[in-house]
């Protein structure tokens, strides 16, 4: 049987078999309408409200700040289109933003842009960070938003959030952060990081699909996004995914609970996979080596196409990606590697790599096994290799 390495859980982690035990009640035997008068829909709306309060502690909010959503997409249109709307009608439609974050943020900003909102993209320059100082000279009397993502879904790289955090109160101006990525991967205290607004997604910490959150600091009035009924205390019409919620509780608590033990075992695997990876001739690691997520590995190798390097690898049983799963359609280079600076025929021989707690140093040393070959045969039939062989004589 031919090995299999799953190292793709940026774009999505396996279901854990606790979570999905603790799912199970909820689409068989309690499968009540949480909004239902009677037993069975309260016993629904029970469970719902204890995976509230997991969710809430997991980022030190308050249980009434959480509202379950669909997942980070709608989480990221809700607060950006939210706070547009609620801002406009005070005459603020200034929003600041970074030139690398999820396509759920940048789409939304340009859809605002196209309604009359004045836009401002970061630059994030080579380490893949925000510089302070580019923030705060932004910033204007008709600044509404910042939005600015706590850690990049392809390199990785961890932004100061705190001291965004900080600098958006000192101005007055609201400060949403996608975090995707870093809930249940990074310690988050959102009162501490003076954060208004923060988008997750359950099924990057192990929980199902379909299913995320958006806490909104407790005194911030955000327009809803979805009208209907009076599910999420009036704020997010339509029936709870019961099931879906009590996933994401359990998993975003255990998720907090093993993460420093996780943490540890990940910056190990990483680690020595860059090591590895960067002996290959003319390869990079994209971002900052330090400030990143522990499971994250992003690399470039010159006179490489990205789609091959990834079919390649699956032949030999690695699963991996060359950026965001959202954007796999593309034949472009990615808008984050190209936001560092990269230019286009090093960017299109991109490869991230993204471990979780089932990956192993064993799992990391085979992969460092086939990837120069692969690298080296691919690189045989490039003629772009041959230039720049060529010259660099």
């Amino acid at each position: 049987m031919q090995k299999f390495i799953y190292a793709d859980n940026a774009a999505t982690t396996a279901l854990s078999k606790p979570v999905l035990d603790e799912m199970l009640p909820y689409l068989t035997t309690e499968y009540g309408n949480a909004s239902s008068l009677y037993r069975l829909g309260g016993r629904a709306k029970a469970a719902v409200n204890t995976a509230r309060e997991r969710v809430a502690a997991a980022i030190g909010a308050e249980a009434r700040e959480i509202y379950f959503t669909g997942g980070g997409s709608e989480s990221d249109n809700w607060a950006i289109k939210g706070i547009a709307e609620a801002m406009a009608k005070k005459g603020k439609k200034h929003i600041i933003s970074t030139a690398f974050e999820h396509h759920a943020v940048l789409h939304t900003l340009e859809k605002l842009k196209k309604n009359g909102f004045e836009i401002t993209l970061l630059p994030v320059y080579e380490n893949g960070i925000v510089r302070l100082s580019d923030l705060e000279a932004a910033i204007k009397e008709d600044t509404a938003l910042v939005t600015i993502m706590y850690a990049n879904n392809e390199i990785g790289t961890i932004q100061p959030i705190s001291e965004i955090g900080e600098i958006c109160k000192k101005h007055g101006v609201i400060f949403h952060t996608d975090a995707v990525q870093a809930v249940g991967n990074v310690k988050i205290d959102v009162k501490q990081e003076n954060i208004d607004l923060l988008s997750m997604s359950s099924h990057k910490f192990h929980g199902p699909k379909g299913v995320g959150a958006l806490y909104i600091r407790k005194g911030l009035v955000v327009p809803n996004l979805i009208d209907g009924g009076a599910q999420e205390r009036g704020r997010r019409a339509g029936t709870e995914n019961t099931a879906g919620i009590v996933g994401m509780g359990k998993a975003l608590e255990i998720a907090v609970s093993t993460m420093d033990e996780r943490n540890e075992k990940l910056v190990a695997i990483r680690e020595r996979i860059i090591d590895g990876a960067l002996k290959i001739e003319r390869s990079r690691v994209n971002g900052d080596r330090v400030a990143r997520l522990p499971g994250n590995v992003s690399l470039c190798f010159e006179g490489v196409e990205g789609e091959s390097l990834l079919l390649m690898l699956d032949l030999k049983g690695v699963a991996a990606s060359s950026g965001s799963a959202c954007t796999s359609g593309s034949l472009d280079p990615s808008h984050v590697l190209l936001s560092l600076g990269l230019p286009h025929e090093i960017a299109h021989g991109s490869l991230r790599l993204s471990f979780s707690e089932d990956n192993t140093l064993e799992d990391a040393d085979y992969i460092l096994s086939v990837l120069p070959e692969i690298i080296e045969r691919l690189r045989s039939m490039s003629p772009l290799w041959d230039r720049i062989k060529s010259e660099n004589k």
